[in-house]
């Protein structure tokens, strides 16, 4: 009898080990983000583009403790996103509106980043004022194995609009090739409606991008992230790339855009004259959705959000409520950016 149930107490305690060891499954959490630096210009004056004009360079002092502070602020920002799942700052962080490759190493030598290893791609684009985008990654995440940067080509008016470059990443985060599109589309100088085709060119140039990945990959895990410039539901998104908002809903060749559900809800990343705007944004293509919430055999998009805690809000004046930025009216407001950040996870179950 005592054999017996010494028996049964043995099979007991392997049923409730192996049911345990099911629930309790572990996964490898990424995170992905993007952020736009608010003029993070250096203090040197490059004669070959138009940094003058840059905010930095318009102070009358102390603008090198401008510039490391900036530094400071912005690389404490970076090491918070994802902190809290993923237990480190982002594994990839496109960022725009940087002058050159000086100050994004000056960016991830910070105190706040330097322990993480970040490696840097970066192009110098064409844009007047020479901001730029780039890409960060750090080194045990995320082996890079080609980029390149597309110029879009914009005309208005038969002469060419002079903005920023398209960056196409291509990798392995971990042991999975995934393709990144870094972005920071023209502005809405002139108005929204004015404007819009030049945002409607860029568009067209990232459909382009993602047609060549996938004349290698038509099954391509590719993340479309950056500065945009325009809203989720405006016609570069819905019109041009075509991106859709429900997951039930996404082909095979469709992008997913999370962040169109987070504009309807009203969420926001900036705010310009009294209106918000959600311009940040990561999008995906259908490989990296998982509809099923239960496959994360392989890399698989997680949620998707802002990073909009309090200390990166104004909490007065005339920009109450908005990002905390950098500067205001030709002065050094003490802010991080006039953007929020947009990250997500991916998550995969570790074998």
């Amino acid at each position: 009898m005592k054999k017996y149930l010494h028996f049964l107490i043995i099979i007991s305690l392997s049923t409730s080990t192996l049911f345990s060891q099911k629930k309790e499954k572990k996964y490898n959490i990424r995170t992905i983000a993007f952020y736009n630096l608010e003029n993070l210009f250096d203090t040197i004056n490059d004669t070959t583009i138009n940094d003058e004009a840059s905010p930095i360079m318009e102070l009358k002092a102390n603008r090198s403790k401008v510039y490391w502070d900036k530094i400071d602020k912005l690389s404490s920002v970076i090491s918070q996103i994802g902190l809290d799942k993923a237990n480190t700052s982002p594994a990839i962080i496109g960022v725009s509106e940087v002058e050159n490759l000086s100050v994004l190493d000056d960016l991830v030598k910070s105190k706040h980043l330097i322990q993480k290893n970040y490696g840097i791609i970066h192009y110098d684009s064409p844009d007047k004022r020479g901001i730029d985008v780039a890409l960060l990654y750090q080194k045990k995440y995320f082996k890079p194995i080609h980029h390149e940067s597309f110029n879009p080509n914009i005309y208005k008016e038969n002469y060419k609009i002079y903005t920023r470059d398209q960056l196409l990443v291509s990798g392995y985060l971990d042991d999975e090739l995934i393709h990144l599109i870094v972005n920071h589309w023209p502005s809405r100088r002139g108005g929204e409606a004015k404007s819009r085709p030049l945002r409607e060119k860029a568009a067209h140039q990232n459909t382009k991008i993602i047609a060549k990945i996938r004349e290698k990959d038509d099954n391509a895990k590719i993340l479309i992230m950056g500065d945009f410039n325009d809203d989720p539901t405006n016609s570069s998104f819905k019109k041009v790339l075509k991106t859709k908002s429900h997951k039930n809903k996404i082909g095979k060749m469709d992008i997913y855009n999370p962040y169109e559900d987070l504009y309807r809800r009203g969420f926001n990343t900036l705010g310009y004259k009294d209106k918000i705007n959600l311009f940040d944004m990561i999008l995906i293509s259908s490989p990296l959705l998982n509809k099923s919430k239960k496959d994360f055999s392989t890399y698989k998009m997680f949620k998707a959000m802002i990073f909009n805690k309090r200390f990166l809000t104004e909490k007065n004046g005339k920009y109450k409520g908005y990002p905390f930025r950098s500067f205001s009216n030709g002065v050094y407001a003490g802010g991080y950016s006039d953007h929020y950040p947009v990250y997500m996870y991916l998550l995969k179950e570790q074998k």
